[in-house]
């Protein structure tokens, strides 16, 4: 239609009566005169309009959904973002509550023998001297560190300070080969010496060849002149054999070290010596050996026999008679022809 005074004034009038019949619409109610047509136009339409919702909803969800995919990616990632958070912290806690357990047994150990420590963490292994058994510590001379000091963990004796940096130290491990600390039996106290063998047991010589010892038995550290470089009464091990060839000038055993080199993190550098020594006081209590269940078997004899299986007539289950009397085995025998 071409844009003419006419087609506007048409246009105004076609607005003015749409106007005018919704008003009637809405003032009639229920009873509106233009319901019926209202209906009309509602059956004819209707399934138009249905049709082509039907074919437009998949375009518009499809719209929908490509507009809404970057959201839901963004809130994807952050998920994932926080996920990752989360198991992070929550490692952080258990590495945390781990070392605080491990700390807290330091100092239990420390407080049993009255060291004085300066608590330290292993940040590496191996040192630039090239000990194949050793660590690295996170104090140093700042933190008054020196050479030849003892260390010690929750479980016992770690090893002794070989070298001391302004802020670090190098600590040479007790299983290292050139490591060699003088040794006391619990409660016997017979003394030796214990060297390290790498990752097998630690090799203790007993100064006396004769002397009563057994698998279980602990040692602790004799302690140096000037508890340097080790003080005395830390935990060494548990003795795991004992060379059977005795009545030497000396005797060999294996002992199991009470620490695991392998997992070091939280060590103590003893700084102050306990000014008496805690001997075997030290050590944690022994294990209560847990009792062996024992079975006993009562052997019943069968129903109407007796104790040696007969029945109570005397004769077997299976009728024998014994050469004392008793029933034995009938032998059938075939009639006789006549």
């Amino acid at each position: 239609m071409r844009d003419t005074k006419e087609s506007r004034l048409l246009l105004v009038l076609l607005i003015a009566i749409a106007f005018a019949l919704i008003t009637v619409d809405i003032r009639g109610g229920e009873d509106s005169p233009v319901d019926g047509a209202r209906q009309a136009a509602a059956s004819v339409f209707g399934p138009i309009e249905n049709g082509v919702s039907s074919a437009v909803d998949p375009v518009g969800n499809a719209v929908s959904a490509i507009r809404d995919s970057g959201d839901r990616h963004d809130r994807l990632a952050a998920l994932e973002t926080q996920n990752a958070a989360l198991k992070a912290k929550l490692g952080s806690d258990e590495r945390g509550r781990s070392r605080l357990k491990q700390f807290d047994k330091m100092l239990g150990l420390a407080g049993a023998g009255q060291y004085g420590i300066k608590g330290a963490q292993v940040i590496a292994i191996g040192a630039a001297q090239g000990f194949s058994w050793t660590v690295t510590i996170d104090v140093g001379a700042a933190d008054g560190i020196k050479r030849d000091m003892t260390v010690l963990n929750g479980d016992g004796l770690v090893g002794r300070v070989t070298t001391v940096g302004p802020n670090s130290a190098t600590v040479l491990l007790a299983n290292d080969p050139d490591f060699t600390v003088g040794t006391r039996m619990e409660a016997g106290d017979e003394l030796g010496f214990a060297s390290g063998q790498g990752g097998r047991p630690l090799r203790v010589e007993l100064l006396n060849g004769k002397a009563e010892v057994k698998k279980g038995d602990r040692l602790v550290t004799f302690g140096s002149q000037a508890d340097k470089p080790f003080v005395p009464g830390v935990p060494v091990g548990v003795v795991s054999r004992v060379d059977p060839s005795g009545g030497d000038l000396t005797r060999i055993l294996d002992v199991t070290p009470f620490v695991s080199f392998t997992k070091l993190d939280i060590v103590g550098v003893v700084v102050q010596a306990p000014q008496k020594d805690p001997r075997d006081t030290v050590l944690p209590d022994k294990p209560k050996p847990k009792p062996t269940p024992t079975v006993t078997v009562t052997a019943t004899p069968s129903a109407g026999a007796g104790l040696d299986g007969q029945s109570p007539d005397g004769q077997s289950p299976d009728g024998q008679t014994a050469p004392d009397g008793r029933t034995e085995p009938n032998e059938q025998t075939e009639p006789n022809e006549q």
